[in-house]
C-alpha cells in the first residue's frame, strides 16, 4: 500500500494545483481535464473515463461503468463538484474498487473553498470468507 500512498499524495498535489488555479463552482467536467493534464505533465501514467467491465456469473458483460481517472494502474479517482459528498459517492469509488481490484481510490470534490475539506481515501479491505 505504500506505493498508492506515494501516488495518492502526488495526485492531491496536482489537485491542489488545479483548485488553486480555478476556485470552486465550475462544472466536474472542467477539473477533470485539468486534472488530467497535471497528472500527465508530473510524468504519473493516467487513464480517463476508464472503462470498467463487469464480470458476472461466469461471464464478462459491458458495463458502462467508467471510472473517471485511474492512476498507475492502482489508484481509482472519482471527481465530484457536489455541494457535498454523501454516501452514494463512497459507496460508488468503494464498489469501483472492489470491481477493479484495486486497494485505494480518492474521491476528490472540486466545489468547496479549501480543497482539503474535498477529499476522501477509500480503502479496498478485503471481507474475510468464514471457513
Amino acid at each position: 500500500m505504500d506505493e498508492e500512498n506515494k501516488i495518492a499524495t502526488e495526485v492531491i498535489a496536482c489537485a491542489i494545483r488545479v483548485h488553486r488555479a480555478l476556485g470552486p463552482g465550475l462544472l466536474e467536467k472542467v477539473y477533470h481535464e485539468c486534472l488530467f493534464y497535471e497528472l500527465k505533465k508530473s510524468g504519473l501514467s493516467t487513464h480517463k473515463e476508464f472503462m470498467l467491465p463487469i464480470r458476472y456469473d461466469g461471464i464478462e458483460l459491458e458495463s458502462g461503468l467508467r471510472i473517471d481517472l485511474i492512476v498507475e494502474n492502482k489508484l481509482i479517482v472519482e471527481l465530484k463538484a457536489v455541494d457535498e459528498l454523501n454516501d452514494v459517492h463512497l459507496a460508488q469509488t468503494l464498489t469501483y474498487l472492489k470491481l477493479s481490484n484495486c486497494k485505494l481510490g480518492l474521491i476528490i470534490n472540486f466545489n468547496v473553498a479549501l480543497l482539503k475539506q474535498g477529499i476522501k481515501r477509500i480503502i479496498n479491505t478485503p471481507v474475510a470468507t468464514p471457513a
